[in-house]
């Protein structure tokens, strides 16, 4: 299950206001492997946090998870204002996890350049 970052939270966040959270977890939980584009961009609403890690921590046990950025990962932790839950969050991420830097021009200008 593929979603940018933005529109994770956009989504988790409309879940909430509609009361439908409990069935948007366990959505996306259940997927095999749950992919988040361009984490850190754009602004984090902190009372999204403790519904991220639910997230992020039953998905970190039960399946796949996938996080790209173009943010460095030591400023991953400043995306929450909460130490605590950045601290289980950033847990759960880095457990288990391997690190993938890719160098090199953009992909997208690559593509525009040849246009």
């Amino acid at each position: 299950m593929y979603f940018n970052a933005i529109s994770l939270f956009d989504e988790i966040a409309n879940a909430i206001t509609l009361g439908e959270i409990k069935d948007f977890k366990k959505k996306v939980c259940t997927a095999k492997l749950l992919i988040i584009d361009d984490f850190g961009l754009g602004g984090f609403n902190q009372s999204l946090a403790p519904a991220f890690l639910e997230i992020i921590d039953k998905q970190s046990q039960s399946g796949g998870l996938l996080i790209t950025s173009q943010v460095p990962k030591k400023l991953w932790f400043e995306q929450f204002q909460d130490p605590t839950i950045a601290d289980a969050v950033m847990d759960r991420i880095l457990h288990r996890s391997y690190e993938l830097e890719i160098l090199g021009r953009s992909y997208r200008e690559k593509i525009f350049s040849q246009k």
